[in-house]
């Protein structure tokens, strides 16, 4: 399944992406299921981000950053999870930086997922695509909309 999120913010698109560092990363993160950052290591090729999820249940999340790429229009990398809390069995996540003016850009999230079977990944897209709708105010607030 596929969810596509996008976010009008100010700011340059290459400088915008230069901040997508642990700091964003925090601020992202929701207020539940509780997390703790256990490394995070960046957003190029190569990079890792390993969390835990300490409530309700004990799990997991590992990401290999597994592209990134910049050019005259756009900054993205990517994120595909090596090791995932049940009921996910594949994540892919694109997170895309578009130029709009020298002034302005729009933040992608383009969010590919499975999960254990074609019912539970029914079930699982209203409430990763609420979730991850939750990070639209925080991109505002921290680059300015």
């Amino acid at each position: 399944m596929n969810i596509i999120l996008k976010t009008k913010v100010k700011g340059n698109y290459k400088e915008i992406m230069q901040r997508f560092d642990k700091e964003l990363f925090l601020a992202l993160a929701p207020p539940f299921p509780k997390i703790e950052l256990v490394n995070f290591t960046g957003s190029k090729k190569g990079d890792k981000v390993h969390i835990k999820f300490l409530a309700p249940v004990n799990s997991e999340w590992v990401s290999d950053i597994t592209a990134d790429h910049e050019d005259e229009t756009e900054s993205y990398f990517i994120d595909e999870g090596t090791t995932l809390p049940w009921p996910l069995k594949f994540w892919k996540h694109k997170h895309i930086v578009r130029k709009i003016d020298e002034n302005h850009s729009e933040i992608i999230d383009d969010i590919t997922f499975k999960g254990v079977n074609g019912l539970i990944s029914l079930f699982m897209y209203p409430a990763l695509y609420i979730g991850f709708g939750m990070r639209k105010p925080i991109y505002c607030r921290y680059f300015g909309a």
